[in-house]
């Protein structure tokens, strides 16, 4: 029990690191293209201590600054509860152009650059302009074809400050529309008057070909009283303001499409590391991007890498950074990959190639990254003479030791005597190790094995074991493992075989589910498998609910009663 008790917390430890791998401070523009007389909001995201501030005063060259804000959340973090801050504040360029903006100091830490384009000319005046209130909505492709992510904006336009009000986009027949993101604000110069614009932006994805109308946008709302208004005691005006409807022409599936059909208007692959060598033994780690251009990340199928001969392959579960330019949904995927070889010799790795349709050229294309090849070298060091075991062992020590924060590996290190690690500290690090590849071993087998997942059979649960049933034992680490790398499919028939007995179907798992939060948590995973959900977000909430197991309800139990049967059983003659 206390070996399984260290391997799930040396799992959960991997696990941790692993979720920060690609955490940072981070800065994101709500537009990256305006035209000129237009403002653009600059968010900062930061995770520390609440004295963490950016410094914008290298704006100021290139922007007029206004509309600051801020502010904050406890979030859990790795070492406990962390504060997450935002900071956003409105910028109106003085000139136009292509402007950067350099990287922003946060505390210790800094953002990455951005651009923004800036138009010379001004956005022509929409219809409607000059009133007080107005509202229009576009799609980023009048022509899509059929399962295509459209973008959709929907933009209220109020000269007059507003006391309340509501927008109502409705569902088009035919067709499916999800919002997206937080509604984008700025002002914009139109017809002589200052409007203050909210943006709101959907993802419409058609069901069918042909003619598609998708309904008028409706606003309702009120404005808020003027001086004069206030003394008499009035409210503000009522105001209601309504779009033109929308028609676009979806296409048919192309006889030549790929399959699986992924329509998109670009995207592009690269390797962010790539490792020098490969040695038995040792962990080589291994990052893939995929940039995609009209799609979000639960629309694309999941960073794989072919096989590599005599090579193990261990993923991390995929970041996604989803966004919205240019009228339609942009996303960044990432994947680490370890890479711990089990022989010496060469090796090749194919590079991964995803086949996709051009909605704006209208043909077929391929994106692909190009083959790595490598010589495997035998483990090295005192390592080589000891068994393969062992000799993985210490590379996946070392592997855990880069991994950890530059504090603790500095104080692992400065511990040892300056001639080399101590003996003690080799054979922790090695029995660590070990521990740590044979979980990743058996998480594997389980993902191919799901009922690997229950205990083994035994006797039957009797009144002195029904409490064993509100929580039946499983492997958790190899859960969480099944959760990460799964599609969904995989995942809801595992946690329905865990039931005991198995579940019918996800109706009456999440009957059985004693925990609100796992019963939420298949309900996301429904939502995500049928389309309209968050997978990512999906995958999150599954991790979180079950991350100590599912838990049930009680079995109703019969007492045995102390009588003898009415019709004892007849014996055999």
């Amino acid at each position: 029990m206390s070996r399984w008790m260290g391997q799930l917390g040396l799992w959960l430890l991997l696990a941790t690191l692993s979720t920060g791998a690609f955490a940072q401070t981070r800065a994101w523009l709500d537009r990256e293209r305006i035209n000129a007389g237009e403002t653009v909001t600059l968010n900062v995201e930061t995770t520390g201590s609440l004295g963490n501030s950016p410094d914008f005063a290298p704006l100021r060259g290139d922007f007029v600054l206004s509309a600051s804000s801020s502010n904050s959340e406890m979030v859990p973090g790795k070492n406990g509860l962390a504060v997450r801050s935002q900071f956003s504040v409105l910028l109106q360029p003085r000139r136009s152009g292509r402007i950067a903006i350099a990287a922003l100091q946060v505390g210790s830490e800094s953002t990455q650059p951005l651009a923004l384009e800036v138009l010379g000319e001004p956005a022509s005046a929409p219809q409607g302009a000059g009133g007080d209130v107005f509202i229009e909505s576009e799609a980023d492709d009048l022509s899509p074809y059929v399962q295509q992510a459209v973008g959709w904006v929907v933009r209220l336009y109020a000269a007059v400050p507003l006391l309340a009000g509501k927008i109502d986009q409705p569902v088009p027949e035919g067709a499916s529309l999800m919002r997206v993101g937080d509604d984008a604000q700025y002002s914009r110069d139109i017809a002589g008057r200052r409007y203050t614009v909210v943006e709101r932006r959907f993802l419409l994805v058609p069901e069918r070909s042909g003619a598609l109308s998708v309904p008028a946008a409706l606003f309702e709302g009120r404005s808020a009283p003027g001086f004069i208004d206030q003394i008499m005691g009035g409210s503000g005006d009522e105001l209601r303001a309504r779009a033109r409807p929308r028609n676009l022409n979806v296409q048919a599936l192309p006889a030549d499409a790929p399959q699986p059909w992924l329509p998109l208007h670009d995207l592009s692959l690269r390797y962010r590391a790539t490792p020098q060598e490969l040695r038995v033994g040792s962990a080589a780690t291994l990052v893939v991007e995929a940039t995609v251009d009209g799609a979000n990340a639960a629309q694309l199928p999941e960073l794989e890498l072919p096989p590599i001969d005599g090579v193990q392959v261990f993923p991390e579960p995929v970041q996604a950074d989803d966004g919205f330019a240019d009228g339609r949904p942009r996303v960044k995927l990432t994947r680490k990959f370890s890479l711990v070889p089990s022989r010496t010799g060469p090796t090749r790795l194919d590079g991964l190639r995803m086949e996709w349709w051009d909605v704006a050229g209208g043909k077929p294309r391929s994106s692909a990254l190009p083959p790595l090849s490598w010589t495997i070298a035998a483990a090295g060091g005192a390592a080589a003479a000891a068994p393969t075991a062992a000799s993985a062992a210490a590379g996946a020590a070392t592997t855990l030791a880069d991994a950890l924060p530059a504090g603790a590996a500095g104080a692992a290190v400065g511990a040892a005597p300056a001639g080399g690690i101590s003996s003690a500290w080799a054979l922790a690090a090695l029995l660590f190790a070990a521990l740590w590849l044979a979980t990743l071993v058996w998480a594997l087998h389980l993902r191919s094995h799901p009922a690997a997942l229950l205990p083994k059979p035994g006797a039957e649960v009797t009144a002195d074991t029904a409490a064993a049933v509100k929580r039946v034992p499983v492997n958790v680490p190899a859960l969480r493992q099944m959760i990460d790398l799964a599609d969904f499919d995989h995942i809801a028939t595992v946690l329905r075989s865990l039931a005991h007995p198995p579940a019918a179907d996800d109706d009456e798992l999440v009957e059985r589910l004693a925990d609100p939060a796992q019963r939420e948590a298949v309900q996301a995973l429904r939502r995500a498998r049928w389309g309209g959900g968050d997978g990512v977000a999906a995958r999150a909430q599954l991790r979180q609910a079950f991350a100590q197991g599912p838990s049930w309800h009680e079995a109703e139990q019969t007492t045995a009663s102390p009588l003898p049967p009415l019709y004892p059983p007849r014996k055999p003659s």
